[in-house]
């Protein structure tokens, strides 16, 4: 089974069952607590905290620490791309893919031309 590191966006997608995303419905999704945050800010604004409890009670996903060399290397990437306004969380999410060689894979235009990206919009 494949698997790859999901941001935010990815996820969303998926939830929103975004056909698009269909062929990714069987990858292991690999992805940090500071995305579930943004996942369940999003839920809770847009469709409430019902769903929103219900996404984070249900959720299986493998979910990766990350430590000071990965803030340090996703700090640089954000500066190196400062122009592109990258999130920090999807740096540090990208920095976290490259480090484990798997793709990460997204929506966000401002990674579609970056190296071990599978971009999905």
């Amino acid at each position: 089974m494949d698997l790859a590191f999901f941001d935010s966006y990815a996820i969303i997608e998926i939830i929103k069952s975004n056909e698009k995303y269909k062929p990714f419905y069987n990858t292991i999704v690999i992805t940090t607590k500071l995305n579930l945050f943004e996942i369940y800010y999003s839920l809770l604004k847009n469709v409430g905290r019902e769903e929103a409890d219900y996404f984070l009670d249900t959720q299986n996903y493998t979910l990766v620490d990350f430590d000071e060399e990965t803030i340090r290397k996703a700090a640089d990437l954000k500066l190196k791309y400062s122009k592109q306004n990258l999130s920090m969380v999807d740096c540090i999410g990208y920095t976290l893919a490259k480090r484990h060689g798997i793709k990460f894979l997204t929506g966000d235009k401002e990674f579609k031309y970056l190296e071990d990206v599978e971009f999905v919009q």
